[in-house]
């Protein structure tokens, strides 16, 4: 996979897909999280610093049906403005007359946001024609969109064929999360911990089933674990539950244990009366839940074993709360073994932290810093690490 290091980008315009799907405040439009926009300026800086110019082009939420001014891109103009430090063109449109010229006038050193590629149903659809008008506006293609890279939409996939093999290429970001995630996936320094958490065991049944090839530990947390108590005959009061997906998660075990692979379910959980931060609360062993009770985070115990575990892991992949983390009454399950995390790899542990939700936390906990790699990608991580071929990636090779 070609990268953009080597490249000199001297008098080129680079059309670059970005994943600048950033949150709005709902009554201002600003950016309340400026995360992925931060993601992206090692990649246009090199540009710029060559002398080149640059195109941006992203989606921005999920607009049904054609042009929505509260998904204009235009609202990141400002914030990605400061980051930059220098002026953001805009075009109305991201094909069309609008697009064309402004792309055409573009001098070094400028850089172009484009309009929501999604106000157009061709993106999503993988279009080729639109693809190809996307291509007209630079002359080398850029993909540091890792988030979207399990897409195989106009402007992650289909664009690249139009260009050669020399003038598409990965961002700096794109590289990056490769990197990161191949390191994990094929060069674990054992132990290795995977510490999986999060709603549903249906969203995670394949990247355990793959883990279970990989890791040495797997950990369970979130609602998600309350499926295996149950399909081991355990009682789980009111706490969710995938009565379709007991036979799975039985088969799981069975694999693991099969395997040698340590599976940690939580063995006590901070209950909750009902579904509420103000709900009354007391620690119960997970799987002897009383009726009209409900588990929404892990307990003491439970957080004692898995900080333990972490503690001795050379590896470690986080996916996924521990529970309901935004409720202040329920975080800290979360905010620990993400302290956990911090303190491995502190001692030298290779840790890689992915999906929105574990991604949120570790930012809410202010330890982004303090951990090897932060994923941009929770869709496109999962499908990794899955062994799955991410169309975004291989349409650059």
């Amino acid at each position: 996979m070609n990268t953009i290091t080597d490249f000199d980008f001297n008098g080129h315009k680079a059309l670059i897909r970005v994943d600048f799907n950033v949150p709005l405040d709902k009554e201002t439009q600003a950016v309340t999280d400026d995360t992925r926009l931060r993601a992206a300026l090692p990649t246009i800086n090199k540009i710029l610093g060559d002398g080149g110019s640059v195109i941006l082009m992203s989606h921005l939420g999920r607009p049904k049906d054609g042009p929505e001014e509260k998904y204009s891109m235009k609202h990141v103009i400002g914030r990605l403005e400061s980051l930059l430090g220098r002026p953001v063109l805009f075009a109305t449109d991201c094909i069309g007359e609008s697009a064309a010229s402004a792309a055409s006038k573009l001098q070094p050193g400028e850089v172009l946001l484009l309009e929501n590629l999604r106000f157009h149903p061709e993106e999503t659809k993988g279009d080729e024609d639109f693809a190809e008008q996307l291509s007209r506006l630079g002359d080398v293609y850029v993909n540091d969109a890792f988030g979207t890279a399990h897409r195989a939409h106009a402007s992650t996939t289909i664009v690249a064929k139009f260009f050669d093999a020399g003038h598409r290429m990965a961002g700096l970001l794109l590289a990056a999360e490769v990197e990161a995630g191949t390191k994990v996936l094929r060069n674990a320094e054992k132990p290795f911990t995977a510490i999986i958490g999060g709603a549903k065991v249906s969203d995670k049944i394949l990247i355990l089933e793959k883990l279970l090839d990989l890791a040495d530990n797997i950990i369970i947390g979130g609602g998600m674990a309350y499926t295996f108590y149950k399909a081991q005959g355990g009682h789980i009061g009111s706490s969710l539950c995938e009565e379709d997906r007991l036979d799975a998660a039985l088969q799981l075990l069975e694999q693991a244990s099969a395997k040698g692979v340590n599976v940690y379910l939580p063995e006590d959980s901070i209950l909750a009366d009902r579904f509420a931060a103000d709900a009354a609360t007391q620690v119960t062993a997970s799987k002897e839940i009383p009726d009209g009770w409900m588990g929404l985070d892990i307990g003491p115990a439970a957080l004692r074993e898995f900080s333990y575990v972490i503690a001795q892991s050379k590896t470690i992949l986080w996916n996924g709360p521990m529970g309901v983390f935004e409720m202040e009454a329920f975080q800290k399950g979360t905010a620990e073994v993400a302290q956990a995390i911090a303190r491995a790899s502190a001692q030298g542990a290779y840790s890689l932290v992915g999906g929105g939700d574990s991604v949120a936390a570790i930012n809410t906990f202010h330890l982004s810093d303090k951990v090897s790699y932060v994923s941009t990608g929770g869709g496109a991580m999962l499908e990794f690490f899955e062994g799955k071929e991410l169309p975004g990636v291989a349409a650059l090779n």
